[in-house]
């Protein structure tokens, strides 16, 4: 019978000075170059930009975690279909980054609360954690090991009454303006995943902490970089990079977010002037009348790929027979696709737009490879 283990306890980090080598300190400023090119970029087109890499990033932070789903599944659950459980967790994770980027980034700071209600967006229809949204853990928890024990797990975080201090250190330091910025994000990170603040949920909530750390610091101001995809590639790496900086050395967890940043802020560039290309090239072809029911949906589907039968009817502003036969049109010409094979509660996606999705991860993660 287990009687004690030894459990990790992060160092306070709210004063911290420490600089990392001299070529991760290059890497990082090259990645955030390719931030600022890639959010330039995607100004004017924010909304629909957001919402694209928003996805993107919490896809693939969602994989780290091994939640997997499809792309029809997962355009399914942002309809509302909850059938796949894996899907709707993928939904949740995108709500909690835009929860959190959009309140820390509108105020400057970070604050306990922001950490809290992302949570709670993120866990609140779990089955087995839905209990615990949105609140510190009061129990003790580990990665690794079983389900039942923390024998040979891989780390055991500090007891749960040392879990409100070592969080509050930690918000005073993301809310530092004389770290640079990707040292800060990645020490940040690393330092949540240490405390392991909440009872499940710690991976996509601390990666969503370095999306926030980046909008907050003024890198980005229209879109989220998809780097979870270039952690993603390199996912033995990363844990090991976080096993690295609990024994006290932050280097390697700073160079892989680095690495990361970049491949992601390049990777997006790409995905960014195709998305822009879009609804020009969509009406280019199907040429719809000035007012017409197809012309007031290229851009609905453009800022919102996935729409019921309702949606579109709301945003065409026609008739329910002038929108069905624009989505004929549409379908037909391949821009959108019905992806629920029944008659009533219809949902469409702008299929283009879902395939840039899995394209621009892909791309991402071979980038990280080569």
């Amino acid at each position: 019978m287990l009687s004690f283990v030894d459990a990790t306890i992060p160092p306070m980090i709210a004063e911290l000075d420490y600089l990392p080598p001299v070529k991760t300190v290059v890497t990082s400023e090259e990645a955030l170059l390719a931030v600022a090119q890639a959010d330039t970029d995607a100004e004017g087109h924010s909304a629909a930009m957001s919402r694209f890499m928003m996805r993107t990033e919490s896809v693939a932070s969602s994989k780290i975690e091994r939640i997997t789903a499809d792309a029809v599944d997962y355009a399914k659950a942002l309809a509302g279909n909850r059938s796949n459980t894996s899907a709707t967790s993928m939904v949740a994770a995108s709500t909690a980054l835009h929860s959190l980027v959009t309140v820390v980034g509108d105020r400057g700071r970070f604050e306990l609360d922001d950490l809290l209600v992302a949570h709670r967006a993120l866990m609140q229809d779990d089955p087995t954690e839905a209990s615990y949204a949105g609140r510190l853990r009061d129990m003790q928890n580990w990665i690794g090991g079983s389900d039942y024990s923390p024998r040979d797990a891989l780390h055991v975080p500090p007891a749960p009454e040392r879990v409100p201090a070592l969080i509050h250190d930690l918000i005073s330091y993301l809310n530092r303006d004389d770290v640079p910025v990707l040292t800060q994000a990645a020490i940040g990170h690393a330092q949540f995943e240490s405390i392991h603040a909440f009872t499940d949920g710690n991976g996509r909530i601390g990666r969503a902490m370095v999306s926030a750390v980046l909008r907050r610091r003024g890198v980005t101001r229209n879109a989220v970089v998809p780097l979870a995809s270039g952690l993603l590639a390199k996912r033995d790496d990363y844990f090991a990079a976080l096993g690295e900086y609990r024994k006290g050395e932050p280097s390697p967890v700073i160079d892989l977010f680095a690495r990361s940043t970049k491949s992601a802020a390049i990777c997006s560039r790409e995905s960014i002037a195709r998305i822009k290309a879009f609804p020009a090239e969509w009406m280019e072809e199907l040429r719809p009348r000035n007012g017409s029911a197809a012309a007031a949906l290229i851009p609905a589907f453009y800022d919102h790929p996935v729409m019921t039968a309702a949606e579109t009817e709301t945003r065409s502003g026609a008739s329910a027979q002038a929108t069905y036969l624009a989505i004929e049109q549409l379908a037909d010409a391949g821009f959108i696709q019905e992806i629920t094979g029944r008659k009533r509660d219809r949902v469409w996606v702008a299929a283009e737009l879902l395939a840039e999705l899995d394209d621009l991860d892909r791309r991402i993660q071979v980038a990280m490879t080569t």
